[in-house]
């Protein structure tokens, strides 16, 4: 766990805290009512269809609620492309509010053809339903980076994806409630209108959001365009495999809660009634998991919590298919009877865990995508983005028609599949980026090991080149480092260090650079003061270790004069940290050498206190280490 002081006010303040505030309030609610309104009008038209325009055209049912399901899902692989060009050439607030002008006109004309029972009015104007928030899309993930702080990012997209899945589930209930069959079709009309309007007048209150590409001239043509804004999404790699991770738990998603209907009827022999308590504890457990992130991440983006993620996807998703025994009843038990029967408590808590770890899952991989995305062409890769999930919905859905229609599977075994499918794909995944398992690692071992605090971190600049100069304690003084810190840090690290076993693979696949003295290997001596001024020179962060080795007193040793040679051909300001607490632990030379010895403690304290930035021309070894000396005191 990490916590962080000294970062003023609002530092303090939690996700929840973005509530009270103009830069993020008024869109969390323009998008929640948005994702509210969707459910309600879709959910009214399908029981419409199933039981209003289903008793007159019998034969014709399931095909319209099929035809309907696409055409919502259609607008995303011909407008998303479009709508990425014109989200990042305009102003995103003003664009937000004629995107929900839109609406309401289409929800006005929604209300009269539920008067007048028309279905296939109903499913066009949902083709256009589909077609503004395939227009919001690449807006309301753009919209996000422009208004919050670095350090809010990961709270800011927990807020709006505990807000999306609970506007679903809110919404079903809702349209459930008031559908055109039980009640006056005024009813649902007159809903689907106010909450339009109030989506509306709540963007009225966006802060402005300024253009980042005004310049571009909008291509109309939805191939091409599809083709090339794709090709934005790839230009960064780690991005794009982002995307195709969060494409596929749509795929995973769209699985889930279109076969959660007949997996609650065949398999739990539970009545409609037990299908929305799952459905429920499904949307809160993603819910819950995204809120969770802020805090398990430290305020930063966290890639480790995603392979933790994909983890218990799989892990509860496989337990799911033998969870549950339906008793021998002839009838669909009610949420009473069903709670009564074994194994039911264990199917619930397998859909919340699946959730909450989906949550892990999907929220830093969002953050990422905005955090390392140019702002000039962000929104197009959020368009690229919901093509590519759209296209995955439509492979989940064929897939169920594969497995259970040809294959003949049953529920069970189709979610047992997919589970074994997810393990699949993450491996492929993180082979191909190997930095979320490097921080996966990084997560567990500073969340197991020990417990971080850091003080003044925000003292390292969020961006530019700059040199961190930190005392050396134990082996796991990059690793810790590594996972307080928001910025990626390139370590210069003591050649043995590096290549320590599992160490090595962390610290490789973090850049890290391995150094030797010039007398023991004076090419690995050359070679990273070559590779230190070129990451200067790109802008990156670097941490050394100026005392060359691990302490074997508990003593801040001499500082080499190697950070002067730095700072002399790559001018840039040196930032003094402190590790304190790690002296004693396993992994340092306290009582003899480190890692021979069997662990006396865990969840230990640590603390890592941040010096003012000292600048080029005032760059000392001997200054430096005073400082980072009178950061750690006596605390060592």
């Amino acid at each position: 766990m990490s916590t962080q002081k000294g970062r003023g006010k609002a530092a303090g303040k939690s996700q929840f805290g973005l509530m009270t505030t103009r830069r993020f309030a008024p869109f969390f609610w323009t998008q929640f009512l948005g994702a509210f309104n969707d459910n309600v009008f879709r959910n009214g038209l399908m029981i419409m269809i199933a039981y209003g325009a289903g008793m007159k055209l019998a034969d014709q049912s399931d095909i319209l609620i099929n035809v309907a399901a696409g055409l919502f899902i259609l607008p995303f692989f011909l407008f998303s492309a479009t709508a990425g060009q014109i989200a990042d050439k305009y102003e995103k607030s003003r664009l937000i509010q004629r995107i929900k002008l839109l609406e309401i006109g289409i929800m006005a004309v929604a209300a009269v053809a539920f008067c007048f029972s028309s279905a296939f009015s109903l499913i066009f104007l949902l083709f256009l339903m589909g077609a503004q928030s395939a227009f919001f899309g690449p807006v309301k993930y753009s919209i996000i980076p422009d208004h919050l702080k670095p350090d809010e990012i990961v709270g800011g997209n927990a807020m709006v994806e505990m807000g999306t899945f609970v506007a679903i589930l809110l919404g079903l209930v809702t349209g459930n409630l008031i559908n055109p069959i039980n009640f006056s079709p005024l009813w649902i009309g007159a809903a689907v209108c106010l909450v339009a309007i109030a989506g509306w007048f709540s963007s009225r209150f966006i802060p402005e959001a300024a253009p980042p590409s005004p310049q571009i001239k909008i291509n109309w043509n939805p191939l091409t365009t599809t083709w090339k804004t794709i090709g934005f999404a790839r230009k960064v790699h780690s991005v794009f495999l982002s995307i195709l991770a969060i494409s596929w738990f749509w795929f995973l998603g769209m699985a889930y809660l279109t076969q959660l209907p007949n997996f609650t009827r065949e398999i739990l022999k539970g009545s409609q009634d037990v299908y929305t308590l799952l459905l429920t504890v499904f949307s809160a457990g993603i819910g819950l998991g995204s809120l969770l992130c802020e805090t398990m991440s430290g305020r930063k983006v966290e890639l480790g919590l995603v392979p933790l993620g994909s983890i218990g996807i799989s892990l509860f998703g496989f337990d799911l298919f033998f969870a549950y025994s339906a008793p021998q009843v002839d009838h669909l038990m009610g949420i009473r009877e069903f709670l009564m029967s074994a194994g039911s408590v264990r199917v619930l808590a397998d859909l919340g865990l699946i959730g909450i770890f989906g949550g892990f899952y999907i929220v830093p991989l969002f953050a990422f995508i905005q955090m390392r995305t140019a702002p000039e062409y962000r929104a197009r890769v959020i368009a690229a983005n919901n093509i590519l999930n759209a296209l995955l919905m439509v492979v989940s859905t064929i897939s169920g028609i594969v497995f259970l229609g040809i294959m003949e599977l049953g529920v069970s075994e189709f979610f047992l599949v997919i589970a074994a499918m997810n393990v699949v794909v993450a491996i492929y995944i993180y082979t191909v980026v190997p930095e979320f398992v490097m921080r996966f690692l990084i997560w567990i071992i500073t969340h197991t090991i020990y417990r971080v605090h850091h003080v003044n971190l925000d003292r390292i600049p969020d961006e530019g080149p700059a040199v961190i100069v930190c005392n050396h304690v134990s082996y796991m003084d990059g690793l810790i480092l590594g996972g307080a810190c928001r910025r990626p840090i390139r370590f210069v690290m003591f050649e043995p260090i590096f290549r320590i076993p599992v160490l090595k693979f962390i610290f490789k696949t973090g850049k890290a650079i391995p150094i030797a003295s010039r007398r023991e290997n004076e090419a690995v001596y050359l070679n990273a003061f070559e590779e230190i001024a070129k990451a200067l020179d790109e802008g990156e962060l670097l941490c050394l270790f100026p005392e060359g080795k691990l302490t074997t007193d508990g003593e801040i040793d001499e500082f080499k004069p190697g950070i002067e040679k730095i700072i002399k051909r790559n001018p840039v300001p040196v930032i003094p940290l402190a590790l304190c607490g790690l002296w004693g632990s396993f992994f340092s030379h306290k009582g003899g050498k480190a890692l021979t010895r069997w662990p006396k403690r865990f969840w230990s304290k640590v603390e890592i206190h941040t010096g003012e930035p000292v600048p080029p021309e005032a760059v000392s070894a001997e200054d430096l280490r005073r400082r980072v000396l009178a950061l750690r005191k006596d605390f060592k």
